[in-house]
């Protein structure tokens, strides 16, 4: 097991319609930015007339800047169909405004969560002829939608015809091919590549990181190793990412003796041991059940003048809402704060998901009025969280109500929360229910989310078996019109 620890190379860097007057031609500041992109991604979601809109995004009072379009692209990223229109006007319409790479890059990553890839290669193309050429990010953003898909081998083929458009591969690009697919947990197609190539791209340490680390996200330590021995063999020496790979992969596959053991030796043989290390054991220490042990490590820590990070307190406060209770994770919530740490969302989602699983619904939307104040703002991951409590809870109105303030504020709902919601509207088998339940359905759809097969068909039974014999064809179509196959009904 530690045959890896005697050699520790530096660790790597991480790497019409009315617009108000408050637009002007000056290039915004970021807080003006920031107050433009909410006012037009409201009026893009809207707006049901495309000629209007149109006129109404070309103002001259608008100062289209890349950052601007960034923005919207992202407010708008869970309503894909409205994003690519509101790319598309743009493109194709507006005088002498061009889309950056980077607004490029956010349209073809939306196109592709859509599965529209005529239109990925169609902006592709786009870009050329505009003078922007693809970047390997651009290929990585393909990629991870194919592998996303389940079309691992169409993933490998972008990146194979990257030189194709322009864009060359190089080591960097063969990494992140890498990283796709073992994140993905397709790691013995990435392994099968990795031998391939190897030889062509010159693996470095950050190429075996990356195998290791898959086959750690899948449980498979033993082979994790034997790769981190080969390359060793190559005469590559392993750095501390190395030995954190390692060690978090022996807690995330239940073995502890074996994670202590090897976070022992690291300091035995005087390995340099960050805040990444510190936090790993915190963590999964903690997820085994042995809290105070995960304490004892956390203070060992700031004895030896590791500062803690806000993913070390973030890590703390989920294994005591897990395994402790939830009052204790908000004293180190409240105990971060004192010291001067800034929470991101992680933190508090995992309080409020917390408070959730107590009952406490109210103290979950107190936290969620703190990320307002403190301008991290809750996220679609913190709405799920709490309209999947109420709705288990009962309280499906208080559900739909939180699911109506992210339809028409700067948060929009995604696919889980369409399948939450869904879910829930079958607990009472109320008729009315069941209609909500068809018109999230459709919903979903118009935003761009697929569903699937098992929920159209569980939306088609509800409604059948409650007299909804109209709206059930309507689900019908809809469903015909996805691609899904349907069943046989008798309407």
């Amino acid at each position: 097991m530690f045959s890896l620890l005697p050699k520790l190379a530096p660790p790597l860097s991480k790497t019409a319609l009315h617009l108000p007057k408050s637009f002007s031609t000056t290039t915004p500041q970021p807080q003006d930015t920031t107050s433009a992109a909410a006012i037009l991604t409201n009026l893009i979601l809207t707006s049901t007339n495309p000629k209007s809109l149109t006129q109404s995004l070309l103002s001259p009072s608008i100062n289209w800047t890349p950052r601007l379009v960034d923005t919207i692209l992202k407010q708008l990223w869970n309503h894909g169909p409205k994003a690519l229109q509101f790319f598309h006007l743009l493109l194709h319409n507006h005088p002498s405004y061009i889309h950056s790479v980077s607004s490029f890059d956010h349209a073809i990553d939306i196109a592709a969560r859509l599965r529209h890839y005529a239109t990925v290669f169609t902006l592709l193309h786009r870009m050329r002829s505009l003078r922007l050429h693809p970047t390997p990010k651009t290929f990585a953003i393909i990629a991870e939608r194919y592998v996303a898909a389940g079309k691992p081998d169409k993933a490998l083929k972008i990146f194979l015809s990257m030189h194709e458009h322009g864009c060359f591969q190089d080591l960097h690009s063969f990494n992140t091919i890498l990283d796709v697919l073992c994140k993905a947990k397709r790691v013995e197609k990435a392994c099968n590549f990795f031998k391939v190539l190897r030889g062509k791209f010159k693996a470095d340490v950050i190429s075996y990181n990356i195998i290791a680390n898959g086959w750690c996200l899948i449980k498979r330590t033993n082979r994790a190793l034997e790769t981190l021995k080969e390359m060793v063999e190559k005469g590559l020496a392993p750095n501390l990412t190395t030995y954190n790979i390692m060690l978090k992969g022996y807690f995330r596959a239940g073995q502890i003796e074996e994670g202590w053991k090897f976070f022992l030796e690291m300091k035995k043989r005087k390995c340099e041991i960050d805040v990444v290390t510190y936090t790993t054991v915190v963590h999964g220490l903690g997820v085994a059940g042995e809290i105070k042990r995960a304490r004892k490590v956390f203070d060992e820590m700031v004895r030896e003048g590791v500062l803690p990070s806000v993913a070390t307190y973030n890590a703390l406060i989920q294994v005591l809402c897990k395994k402790d209770c939830v009052e204790n994770a908000v004293l180190v919530f409240e105990e971060m704060l004192r010291k001067g740490y800034a929470p991101n969302s992680t933190t508090y989602n995992v309080v409020i998901r917390g408070l959730c699983h107590k009952e406490q619904m109210d103290r979950a939307i107190e936290f969620m009025d703190k990320m307002r104040d403190d301008e991290c703002g809750p996220n679609v991951q913190t709405y799920n969280i709490v309209i999947r409590y109420f709705c288990d809870a009962g309280e499906i109105e208080k559900g739909l109500e939180l699911f109506q303030k992210m339809s028409c504020g700067d948060c929009l709902p995604n696919l889980d929360t369409y399948n939450i919601l869904i879910s829930a509207m079958f607990v009472r088998k109320k008729p009315n229910d069941l209609v909500v339940a068809g018109k999230l359905l459709i919903e979903m759809v118009d935003r761009g989310f697929m569903p699937r097969r098992l929920t159209f068909n569980r939306v088609l039974d509800g409604l059948l078996l409650t007299g909804n014999q109209g709206f059930a064809k309507g689900i019908l179509r809809l469903q015909s019109r996805c691609g899904r196959l349907p069943r046989q009904f008798k309407l």
